[in-house]
């Protein structure tokens, strides 16, 4: 079985190349693809859940403060890496993936003008199938200061990083 069938159980068992760091509420991972560098995923820890309704209070609200650090933690380190960082995107959807997850984007200045300004569900859909934009040996100094930021975060919120 491919990590990419099962994202969630294939995190829980150390099989998910992605992960950058465990949370309490779920797995921080940077994305399969990077057209926008930087692009990062929270994926809930309990797999069978499909909504955040579905989710007890205690776990949804976990859940959304670990998507702000995960974000906050993303911003930090492509300020840092691109001077036309411009602001981070949240998204929570589930439209395509029936698991509890949420889209953590860095937008740039330098997107296409016709883009910058609107969702990044509008970029063409050949951008996440291109190898191009593959997640790749290129990107793993950018992962490492994200995985760095993340845990400088928690540390500071006494928030607990498993693993």
């Amino acid at each position: 079985m491919d990590w990419r069938d099962d994202r969630i159980r294939s995190a829980a068992r150390g099989e998910n190349p992605t992960v950058l760091a465990e949370l309490e509420s779920g797995y921080a991972v940077i994305g399969d693809v990077q057209f926008l560098p930087g692009y990062c995923v929270l994926l809930g820890r309990d797999p069978e859940a499909r909504a955040l309704a579905e989710m007890p209070r205690k776990d949804r609200v976990q859940f959304l403060s670990d998507v702000d650090l995960l974000a906050t933690a993303v911003e930090r380190a492509c300020r840092d890496a691109d001077p036309l960082f411009r602001r981070m995107n949240i998204d929570i959807l589930g439209n395509a993936d029936a698991f509890v997850h949420a889209h953590v984007w860095p937008r740039y200045d330098w997107e296409p003008p016709e883009l910058v300004r609107k969702p990044v569900w509008l970029y063409d859909p050949a951008s996440w199938s291109d190898p191009a934009f593959a997640l790749g040996d290129r990107h793993d100094d950018l992962r490492a200061v994200i995985t760095e930021r993340l845990r400088e975060l928690a540390d500071a919120d006494t928030v607990r990083i498993f693993g």
